[in-house]
C-alpha cells in the first residue's frame, strides 16, 4: 500500500492475497472464511459501526416509583412539588456512557505530529476543501494516519477513519476510507455499509470486489456472486477483474461448488505472460482448487507454474508443490 495514499487500501491487490477464497498466499489457501489474509480491490479513495449521530439524547426515566406514581427523586409526590426540588429533566447515566464512547470515537487515536495531511493525494485533499479549514486539516490528518497504519495496525487505522467520518460523514472519500479500513480490520458488516454509502455518493464501482468479499465473510456467498455478475465488472482493469474472479471462485467453494469454482478460474487469464501479483494469485487459486477437487497431478503442475512467476514469494506455492510431490512419491 502506498503510504499516505488517497485510499486507505490503495494498491493492496498487488501486495497480499485476497481474503476471499480462492485465496492465494496462505498455506492451505482453501478459500474458507477462516482465511484472514486481506487484499481486496483498489478503491478510488481512502476509509463502522459507531456513528457520530448516535449520541444519547435523554434517557428513559427508569427511576423506581413511589406513592402516587411519583418518581422518588423526581421532585413530585401526590401531585404537589416538594419544597426545594429542582425542576430539571431526569438524566440517565447510560447517556453519559454513550456520550463518552462517542466522544472517544470523535477524538480518535492520537495524531503523530509529523502527519500533516499533506501526505494525501491531491484529489483527496480537493474533496475536503468544502469543509472549514481547521476541520479539513483534522480530517486529512486522520485519513493520512490511517493510510500509514493500514498494514501494520488495521484496527487503529480504522479508528482514525471513524474520527474522520465523525467530522465529515457526507464526503465520499471519507466513507471509502472507513469502509476499506473496516475491511482490513475484519469488520465486514461495517465495511459493507460504508462502501455502499460511498457508492451512493459518487457512483463508483471500484469497491465491488471488496463488497463481494464482505458478503462472503458474512456468510452470504450468493450475494457475492450476484455482485461478481454486475455489468460494470466487464469494464474493470485486469487487476480488478482478477480480484472479482478470486472472490467469485471463493464464493462458489463456500457453496460446495468446486467444479463451478474451477470453471470461473479457467475463464481468467491464467496463462498471461505477466508476472504481476494478480496473475500469481490467480494461478495459486486455480492450483488450490484443483487439489481440492482431487486432481493432484494438475494441481502440482499449477503450483509449479505459480512458483515460477512468484519472485516476491507472496504465496507458498513452492511448499505446496513439495508437499504434493512427497505425497505422490
Amino acid at each position: 500500500m502506498k503510504k499516505g495514499s488517497a485510499a486507505v487500501a490503495e494498491d493492496r491487490r498487488g501486495q497480499r492475497p485476497s481474503r476471499g477464497g480462492a485465496g492465494a498466499g496462505r498455506a492451505g489457501g482453501s478459500g474458507g472464511r477462516g482465511d484472514d489474509s486481506r487484499g481486496g480491490s483498489r478503491s478510488s479513495g481512502g476509509r463502522s459501526s459507531s456513528s457520530s449521530d448516535s449520541r444519547g439524547r435523554g434517557g428513559r426515566d427508569d427511576a423506581p416509583r413511589g406513592k402516587g406514581g411519583a418518581a422518588r427523586s423526581g421532585g413530585y409526590q401526590g401531585g404537589k412539588k416538594q419544597a426545594g426540588a429542582q425542576d430539571r429533566p431526569h438524566r440517565d447515566r447510560r447517556d453519559d456512557k454513550v456520550r463518552t464512547v462517542d466522544q472517544a470515537v470523535y477524538d480518535g487515536p492520537d495524531l503523530p505530529e509529523d502527519i500533516t495531511g499533506a501526505e494525501l493525494d491531491r484529489g483527496v485533499r480537493a474533496q475536503l476543501k468544502g469543509l472549514p479549514e481547521k476541520l479539513a486539516a483534522r480530517v486529512a490528518r486522520h485519513l493520512a494516519a490511517a493510510g500509514m497504519l493500514i498494514d501494520e495496525d488495521p484496527e487503529k487505522a480504522y479508528q482514525h477513519t471513524l474520527a474522520a467520518r465523525a467530522r465529515a460523514s457526507r464526503i465520499a472519500v471519507v466513507r471509502e476510507a472507513a469502509g476499506e479500513a473496516a475491511y482490513a480490520a475484519g469488520h465486514y458488516a461495517e465495511a459493507l455499509s460504508e462502501l455502499r454509502a460511498a457508492k451512493r455518493m459518487n457512483g463508483a464501482t471500484d469497491y465491488l470486489p471488496i463488497m463481494a468479499d464482505c458478503h462472503r465473510a458474512l456468510g452470504n456467498p450468493e450475494q457475492a456472486i450476484k455482485l461478481a455478475k454486475s455489468p460494470s465488472v466487464a469494464n474493470f482493469a485486469s487487476e480488478a477483474k482478477a480480484e472479482m474472479t478470486l472472490v467469485e471462485a471463493g464464493a462458489r467453494r463456500d457453496m460446495g461448488q468446486i467444479d463451478a469454482a474451477l470453471r470461473t478460474l479457467e475463464l481468467a487469464p491464467l496463462t498471461s505472460k505477466s508476472r504481476s501479483s494478480w496473475v500469481v494469485r490467480l494461478r495459486y487459486a486455480y492450483a488450490d482448487a484443483l487439489e481440492a477437487a482431487g486432481r493432484e497431478s494438475d494441481a502440482l503442475a499449477w503450483f509449479h507454474r505459480t512458483h515460477a512467476i512468484d519472485s516476491d514469494e507472496i504465496t507458498d506455492a513452492a511448499a505446496r508443490a513439495d508437499l504434493l510431490e512427497r505425497r505422490q512419491s
